[in-house]
């Protein structure tokens, strides 16, 4: 029989029990550190995807950027290769447009610009009747004027500085007028993005030229008056003298040349507020005087409607209107509001400046400022011209 000793038994079994208990630990520490190891891998694999991920999406972003730099400057230099196109166009078509329009001998008749009164001093005073305003003109400034003796016969704070807001563009419309021959009328101009952006961004009333519409001078001519369209008035300043900037100093070269110039200065040619883009409703009468002897201003601001040439874009042309002299045929008697221009920016209130005739044939300017609606200017302009213009009781007498 064999013989087993039992202290020897028992001390394998609990030896052989440790080790079992010390290889299950290390078995366990060794797992919790592969997982360990593996949540770290997955940690750092996603950390890298996140960098990828940034990386891409930054250099998409200023590959975009980089994209719309070189896209806006082709466009400014397609813009000015197109301006420079033009001009080279007209040069060998329209010698007029680059030489210097006072050399009145070197130019046919034809090709004479539409020059007004030159020289002529345009002033007015006060005679000695001189009232205000009659009742119940809301116009807190204003002026109304005999063409035909150059007295101020009605008036309210006439040489006070206001701010002229689109009334501007009867300037803008001189201006053009005086550097433009009859065949240059239907020259055409290329609207671009950055003029009809302007207008956008200023909250401009506008015309509706798309961008890259190919439309003729005397649409720019007649859009910046009829609809006082921002964009018709940038266009045009554009084509005369190949940038807006450049074209408001002539603007206010002209304002000097009329005398006005300590008194009114223009920053724009579109009437946007600026405290240094100012008038007084005396100056305004003055402009429209001097608008008024020029043939083609006459025409453009005396239009009720006007539909604009065929284009791709608009191929039954945009029709416009002048709404104050539509609005206030009906309502003046005795004579017509022949033209006018209104304007309106929150610091000058609605303001307009008219010419009206009377039924002899009698030539009176009116100029308001700071009205409380653009009706109530209108009734403000009746009312006014009312007060010369015969009625029929008159008549009749």
């Amino acid at each position: 029989m064999a013989h087993y000793d039992t202290d020897d038994y028992d001390y394998d079994a609990a030896e052989e029990l440790r080790r079992r208990k010390a290889r299950a630990r290390r078995k366990a520490e060794m797992r919790r550190k592969k997982k360990r190891r593996f949540y770290i891998r997955v940690a750092l694999r996603l950390a890298l995807y996140v960098l990828i991920l940034v990386a891409i999406i930054t250099g998409i972003v200023l590959g975009i950027k980089k994209i719309i730099s070189l896209v806006r400057e082709n466009t400014d230099d397609a813009g000015d290769n197109k301006y420079q196109a033009q001009t080279e166009e007209l040069t060998e078509e329209v010698p007029t447009q680059v030489v210097d329009f006072t050399d009145v001998e070197s130019h046919p008749a034809e090709e004479e610009t539409f020059m007004g009164s030159e020289g002529k001093i345009y002033s007015a005073t006060a005679s000695d009747a001189v009232t205000g305003f009659p009742e119940g003109v809301a116009s807190q400034y204003g002026i109304f004027i005999d063409l035909e003796t150059g007295l101020i016969l009605e008036q309210q704070e006439p040489k006070t500085k206001m701010f002229p807001a689109s009334m501007t563009k009867i300037l803008t419309c001189l201006v053009a007028a005086e550097h433009l021959t009859e065949a240059q009328l239907d020259d055409t101009f290329i609207m671009t993005p950055e003029i009809n952006y302007y207008a956008y961004k200023n909250d401009c009333s506008t015309v509706g030229f798309s961008d890259d519409e190919e439309v003729t001078v005397r649409d720019l001519l007649y859009g910046t008056i009829l609809p006082s369209g921002g964009d018709a008035a940038v266009g045009l300043a554009t084509y005369i003298a190949g940038s807006h900037e450049d074209f408001v100093v002539m603007m206010n070269e002209k304002l000097e040349e009329l005398g006005l110039s300590e008194t009114t200065h223009f920053t724009n040619c579109v009437g946007l507020y600026d405290d240094d883009h100012y008038s007084t409703c005396y100056d305004m009468a003055m402009i429209m005087e001097a608008c008024m002897d020029n043939e083609l201003c006459r025409e453009v601001m005396h239009a009720h409607t006007y539909t604009t040439s065929s284009t791709t874009q608009h191929p039954d042309g945009i029709t416009v209107s002048n709404w104050f002299l539509r609005r206030i045929e009906d309502h003046v008697s005795g004579g017509e509001v022949y033209a006018a221009k209104t304007g309106f920016v929150n610091e000058s209130g609605n303001c307009a400046v008219s010419y009206g005739i009377d039924s002899s044939g009698h030539e009176y300017i009116c100029a308001t400022g700071n009205s409380t609606s653009s009706w109530k200017c209108i009734k403000d302009h009746v009312a006014i011209y009312q007060t010369v213009f015969p009625t029929e009781s008159s008549t009749a007498e």
